[in-house]
């Protein structure tokens, strides 16, 4: 009974310092006691993510901070991408690559396949991006809105177990904070003052950070509060193919005189794309804890943070499916297996002015995502063999886009084109004749778009009541978990406003438009290659700010956007049995999670004008709609296996089977519809979609031959039944450019792409190594193969068949330095309109240097993308794969000066 008791009081210590509801001591944290749990250094940090590691139950990677505020990266989600079988991203919808680390996933599966949890629980999220808001809507969280210095450890689940809260299908990572009994000292204070500067902006911003934690000295209450703030500038070059490559038709009028264009394509919108971003991020974290008796603990647990994030993008494109159908190129013209990849089309004097360019202008001032949660949490040993832990929560996220002040215009009349393509890798080489100015361009070719006051909500109340019942010392059954939840989780978007031109105005009067304003950097697109059209003018903010303000119907009856209002409500009740065994070298558990989603999808049914079907509602310029709700319930058992073998005092081996479950993309379910009346594409939703159900199989072998030391092999599978995938239909929907251009509702066929359900597999191994060297010196490298596609072959969102990550460091009493390097191969990104794109192969070096001046001062500097990589997308289409989309964001540096007392 001694050592049952001595068992039971370690769960409760674990419990006391992170807080990790619902979770097996043993995968969570290191069962330490209170006074001695510090970690200084990399070799400090390196040892207690191993020991975690071990000690676990289940199959887990783990990273845990260098020191209060100091996470092996700046970043949350770039530390997270050193470990094996985990990738990152830095967008979650079609924006493209920025200079941050924005979304996780787990073993070439999409971000939402990857639940990300704080301290144990769900926590509501939200992003800056519109696209992201309205369009590709998923359920993975914005690690933007997460700062490293929160973080004690992040415990990353690649084995499922039945007290896990379900909504990973690839896993899940678990963010623990810090608690405040945590601390060895009675009062413990640490600030950080530093810079961020980055070198394509040019442009340095402060940043601060600060904790104060105070317990008595019974080490009974304890109060901790953090609080940060961080600016920091983006700049990114881009070129962009944003209609994709259009077919020039049979019939068209250039194939009577050039017959060998017929069916051949040519890239449509090829842009210059030129945006920058100011982010602002603040916040806090507060955490109360009280040993109530020496059975009772509880902790009340509160974050806040708010990424404010004004941008402005602008795009300068060359239109060409205004001229290639009835235009005939220069002789000398080059088209490879179907391909129009060189051609000049000379300036023409025609009485009707022809735009052979189209600019766009899209400012988003006040722009921004939040993120917040209050947990109360009761940790109550009932008896020696029983106890009890239950958690009440709310969270709150959004992301809201108030203001897009907007101007798309015609450009260089009757002024010619010419483009080049080199290859897959290369950027494409194009210009426009004519003067580039803001006195000629073309309002009367153009159009006024842009959602106004988007403000998407995402919340989820909870309550969580878990037992843990331990057997008699001398049984095979260690103890015996169970436990029930329930929570109610919104996701919506209830109003919007589509901004359009307002007809009483001059806005296609050129007089009435600013004749001056900002150009693009001189050295715009120097690191991306190629040659793009130089001196690009555009107009300031604020006067995109005036000319939306002069020219702009904001009406909010008649340019109610009802396509992008939509809502998932989900009730989800859970309940689990978990049974723990353990016996001479070895342990596990099996377990079996029952889970019920009652869901109501609302999203609104575009219907003709005067329709004259009940209850539709007419007065928006996009025509009649009919408000929607559909329900989509269902029920799944969630059953799990982990097995561990001591097979000496230096070998792990471990076996993990399970069924995991990801409930659909609100986007998927409900989503907004957005259509191009350019291109006649967009995309929509399917309510009617079922959750992805995965069944996963995990083997592990793990060697640790030395202090701090791991060689590790693994191999693993998942096959997912009911992935959610795309196709593609034709529905027809108002063009509102051509109604107005014609004066009567003109009507298009759309090719949109719709989620549907299917099925998948991925296959793969890990290998993953790591050693000190002599006394200062230590590496780790490792390497991921993952092998995924769709049913009929398609490939599988996320899956790069080979990533890699080295790393290197020497670190002694006073000075320490890491260097590393991550690589991950091309990948499916998604389907933006109607074409699928791919991110090509990208690796990114970083490096990170720390001087401890005194005992309480720390001088660290941190470098991301100090190789400056350039992300490169490709197309699917007939003819192959062809060039999409290029970025370049510069480097990242960051200066800080720790103090901690």
């Amino acid at each position: 009974m001694k050592y049952r008791k001595s068992v039971l009081t370690s769960a409760i210590v674990t419990c006391l310092a992170f807080s990790a509801h619902a979770q097996d001591a043993g995968q969570q944290q290191t069962a330490t006691d209170l006074d001695t749990v510090q970690v200084i250094g990399i070799r400090g940090s390196m040892e207690k993510s191993l020991d975690t590691k071990r000690e676990a139950q289940a199959r887990v990677e783990v990273v845990t901070a260098e020191d209060i505020g100091k996470l092996p990266a700046k970043n949350v989600a770039d530390t997270l991408r050193e470990l094996p079988g985990v990738n990152i991203s830095s967008s979650s919808a079609s924006e493209g690559a920025f200079d941050e680390a924005d979304r996780v996933s787990l073993r070439g599966t999409n971000p939402s396949l990857t639940q990300t949890l704080v301290n144990g629980h769900t926590i509501g999220t939200g992003d800056w991006f519109v696209l992201s808001q309205v369009a590709n809507v998923g359920r993975s969280v914005s690690y933007s809105l997460l700062p490293s210095e929160i973080v004690d450890q992040v415990v990353v689940n690649k084995s499922s177990q039945a007290k896990l809260v379900e909504g990973g299908s690839a896993g899940s990572v678990n963010i623990i904070t810090r608690k405040p009994l945590q601390f060895a000292d009675n009062l413990t204070t640490e600030a950080s003052v530093g810079a961020a500067y980055s070198d394509l902006p040019d442009k340095t911003e402060p940043q601060v950070s600060a904790l104060l934690n105070w317990k008595n000295d019974a080490n009974t209450v304890g109060v901790m509060v953090q609080g940060f703030y961080e600016k920091r500038s983006l700049r990114r070059d881009g070129q962009e193919v944003v209609g994709g490559y259009g077919v020039i038709p049979d019939d068209a009028a250039v194939v009577a005189t050039n017959p060998d264009l017929a069916g051949v394509l040519y890239p449509n919108l090829l842009g210059a794309v030129y945006f920058d971003q100011t982010r602002e991020r603040k916040g806090g974290v507060l955490d109360v804890q009280i040993k109530a008796t020496d059975s009772l603990t509880l902790n009340l647990n509160g974050f806040y943070s708010k990424l404010e994030a004004d941008n402005y993008n602008r795009n300068y494109m060359m239109w060409a499916s205004q001229f290639v159908n009835t235009q005939a190129p220069n002789p000398g013209y080059v088209i490879k297996n179907g391909v129009l990849t060189q051609a000049t089309y000379a300036p023409t004097t025609s009485a009707t002015v022809t735009p052979y360019g189209v600019y766009d202008m899209i400012s988003r001032p006040n722009a921004s995502s939040e993120s917040k949660y209050l947990t109360l949490d009761a940790d109550w040993q009932a008896s020696d063999n029983l106890n009890f832990k239950f958690q009440a929560g709310t969270t709150d996220g959004s992301g809201k886009s108030p203001t897009q002040d907007v101007l798309e215009t015609g450009t260089a009349g009757n002024a010619g084109a010419s483009w080049s393509m080199g290859g897959l890798g290369d950027p494409i080489d194009w210009s426009l004749g004519g003067v580039n100015t803001p006195a000629n361009h073309l309002p009367q070719n153009g159009w006024i778009f842009g959602g106004q006051a988007i403000d998407v909500k995402d919340s989820e109340d909870w309550f969580a009541a878990d037992g843990e019942l331990f057997a008699n010392a001398d049984s095979v059954l260690n103890s015996f978990d169970f436990g029930v939840r329930y929570s109610e989780h919104e996701r919506k978007n209830d109003f919007e406003i589509a901004q359009g031109p307002n007809f009483a105005s001059n806005w296609t009067d050129i007089s009435a438009y600013p004749t001056t304003g900002g150009s693009y950097p001189g050295d715009f697109g120097s690191d991306l290659g190629g040659s793009v059209p130089g001196g690009i003018w555009y107009y300031t903010p604020s006067q995109l700010a005036q000319i939306n303000a002069d020219f702009a119907n904001r009406d909010p009856v008649s340019r109610f956007y009802f396509s992008d209002v939509y809502g998932v409500k989900e009730k989800i009740s859970a309940a689990y049995v978990q049974a723990n065994f353990a016996g001479t070298s070895w342990s596990g558990n099996i377990g079996l999670r029952y889970v019920k989603t009652d869901t109501d999808v609302s999203y609104n049914q575009s219907l003709p004008v005067n329709s004259g079907i009940p209850g539709a509602i007419s007065g928006s310029a996009f025509g009649d709609y009919l408000p929607t709700t559909v329900q989509n319930d269902y029920s799944r058992l969630l059953p799990s296996a982990n097995l561990k073998f001591d097979l000496s005092d230096d070998l792990v081996a471990r076996f993990a089977v399970s069924q995991t479950m990801t409930r659909p993309d609100y986007s998927a379910l409900a989503g907004s519809l957005s259509l191009d009346d350019l291109t006649h594409t967009g995309s929509g939703g399917n309510p009617q979609l079922k959750p992805i159900v995965s069944t996963n199989y995990d083997a592990n072998l793990e060697w640790y031959f030395a202090p701090r030391a791991l060689l590790s092999f693994g191999v693993f599978a998942m096959q997912l039944n009911d992935y959610i995938n795309f196709g593609t239909t034709t529905i027809s929907y108002k063009d509102q450019a051509a109604s107005y251009a014609s004066g009567t509702d003109v009507y298009a066929d759309y090719q949109v792409s719709v989620p549907v359900n299917t099925n998948g597999n991925i296959k793969g191994f890990e290998v993953a190594y790591q050693q000190p060297i002599g006394e200062f010196f230590g590496v780790s490298a490792n390497y991921t193969y993952a092998d995924g596609e769709a049913s009929g072959g398609g490939p599988l969102n996320g899956t790069s068949k080979n990533t890699y990550n080295l790393a290197g460091f020497f670190e002694n009493d006073r000075f320490s330095a890491r260097v590393s390097w991550n690589w991950r191969d091309d990948f499916y990104a998604g389907v933006s309109r109607t074409d699928e794109f791919y991110q090509k192969s990208v690796g990114a070096l970083s490096a990170s240097l720390s001087y401890h001046v005194t005992d309480w001062m720390t001088v660290s500097l941190d470098g991301l993308n100090l190789n400056n990589p350039v992300y490169k997308y490709y197309t699917n289409s007939d003819a192959g794969f062809l060039p999409y989309a290029f970025y370049a964001n510069g480097r990242q540096y960051y200066l800080n000066l720790r103090f901690k007392f």
